[in-house]
């Protein structure tokens, strides 16, 4: 079982990422799916989205869940029957899930990539990384900024929500692999811790709503 990755955020939170390598017919193996999600995966052509979903699945039982626990609300947000709250994410051959006990969270993976360069106008001031030392560095950064504006996005799950204009990530160094954000919306404001984690030319953000904002 090919768990790549667990963190324990908080006592009462935690991520787990799974890499994945197996066949579908692995994959589906003690998994029991909701007719609602077993028409969702029958309608996907990609075996890659099947088996990332099957993986998941996979990560749920992990902490205890089966697919019956989760739900989806009107935004697509999903949540836990039990009022625990969840965050799910896939990329490419990657899969992660956040689970808290306790605080709102969010979470993404997105694959370090060149084509961010031609995006970054829209969720990110882009002279802002001129300091940076080379092309790279700048592609690790904006793809952080990313994860971590995904992941907030995640945890807020309203329409009209802009990147670029309501999501502030504050500055940090690669050494920190941590910062903060807030979200202003509608002259309401919200403050998040961020995480960090690189591996494999991929990045994974994520979040947690701070109690009170």
């Amino acid at each position: 079982m090919p768990i790549y990755k667990t963190i324990t955020v908080s006592p009462t939170t935690s991520v787990y990422i799974w890499k994945v390598t197996e066949p579908e017919e692995e994959l589906s193996e003690g998994i029991v799916l909701t007719p609602h999600c077993q028409n969702r995966m029958d309608g996907m052509k990609s075996e890659a989205h099947r088996r990332a979903f099957l993986s998941i699945r996979h990560l749920l039982a992990i902490t205890g869940y089966t697919d019956s626990d989760l739900f989806y609300d009107g935004a697509g947000k999903p949540h836990l029957k039990d009022g625990n709250h969840i965050s799910i994410t896939h990329s490419h051959n990657f899969t992660g899930i956040i689970v808290s006990q306790t605080d709102e969270v969010g979470i993404d993976i997105e694959m370090q990539r060149d084509k961010i360069l031609r995006i970054a106008h829209k969720f990110t001031p882009i002279q802002e990384y001129r300091t940076l030392a080379n092309t790279d560095a700048i592609i690790r950064k904006l793809t952080m900024v990313w994860g971590a504006k995904e992941s907030l996005y995640k945890i807020y799950a309203q329409k009209g929500l802009s990147f670029l204009r309501h999501i502030d990530v504050m500055d940090f160094t690669f050494d920190d692999s941590r910062t903060v954000a807030e979200i202003l919306y509608k002259g309401k404001k919200s403050h998040y811790d961020v995480e960090f984690l690189e591996f494999e030319g991929f990045t994974c953000a994520y979040a947690l709503k701070l109690m009170g904002s």
